[in-house]
């Protein structure tokens, strides 16, 4: 579970605080009860902003990995994934 400390006690313990985030852990800083900010280690930090989003990214980096384990996705393993048939019939009732 992450720290909690409110803004005040964030100011008064700032660096006693750092020296925690540097060490690993997570802290939030709420005011009147409700999470105001995050202070993380700058590697998770670094992590969440380089990263690059969406599926297809993620599924280059998936392809890349298992490729260099010597195994391989290509567009043939998505074949026959969606039905394209037209459907049943369907007769409105008047």
């Amino acid at each position: 579970m992450r720290k909690r400390v409110s803004v005040a006690e964030a100011k008064n313990k700032l660096p006693s605080i750092v020296r925690e985030v540097e060490g690993g852990s997570v802290v939030e800083i709420t005011r009147y009860g409700k999470a105001v900010a995050i202070v993380l280690p700058e590697k998770k930090y670094r992590q969440m902003v380089e990263r690059e989003h969406g599926f297809w990214a993620s599924l280059e980096r998936v392809r890349n990995l298992m490729s260099s384990e010597g195994a391989a996705i290509d567009e043939t393993d998505f074949e026959n994934l969606r039905d394209v048939s037209l459907g049943r019939d369907f007769v409105w009732n008047e």
